[in-house]
């Protein structure tokens, strides 16, 4: 469907005007600022080399145990002003994740951690996308990996393209 310039949009799509383009550039340059996602979490900590960020798993000890990111530090939420300052270096930033989209967990250690002075960022998608994407993790008895789910892991073997 095209859209005739000037024309009055009535489906829900348009019924609130998108914004300006400056305000456009100044939300999703912000939410850049504050988000990371799987993908890239992975490409980064594939590198081989120092990724530049520690890698943060804020679940309880039984989701950690379950499954986490291998090299991630495990920090619980309700824990990260206790123990934040004896694990994490402040110079360095900080990439929390929680379970998955459904669970503010990572978005509340993410908040914990800026109030103590750190830079964060908040992997979206969590522990569910980096498996559902098909990429390594460890759990309590060991290794594991899942085969990718096609309906939300990249073609391009990690990488989406975008």
């Amino acid at each position: 469907m095209s859209h005739q310039p000037g024309a009055t949009a009535t489906h829900p799509v348009l019924r609130v005007p998108p914004a300006a383009p400056a305000d456009a550039v100044a939300h999703f340059r912000a939410s850049l600022a504050f988000h990371t996602d799987v993908s890239d979490v992975a490409a980064a900590l594939h590198t081989g080399g120092d990724p530049g960020f520690v890698l943060l798993d804020s679940r309880s000890a039984e989701s950690w145990d379950q499954g986490h990111i291998p090299g991630a530090v495990h920090l619980p939420t309700a824990l990260v002003a206790e123990r934040a300052p004896h694990l994490l270096d402040p110079a360095v930033p900080v990439v929390t994740y929680c379970w998955g989209p459904g669970c503010n967990g990572a978005a509340r250690a993410a908040l914990a951690l800026a109030r103590l002075g750190y830079q964060v960022k908040e992997m979206l998608g969590g522990f569910e996308y980096w498996a559902r994407e098909g990429f390594g993790y460890e759990t309590r008895e060991g290794e594991g990996r899942r085969a990718a789910d096609p309906l939300t892991a990249p073609a391009d073997a990690g990488r989406c393209g975008c």
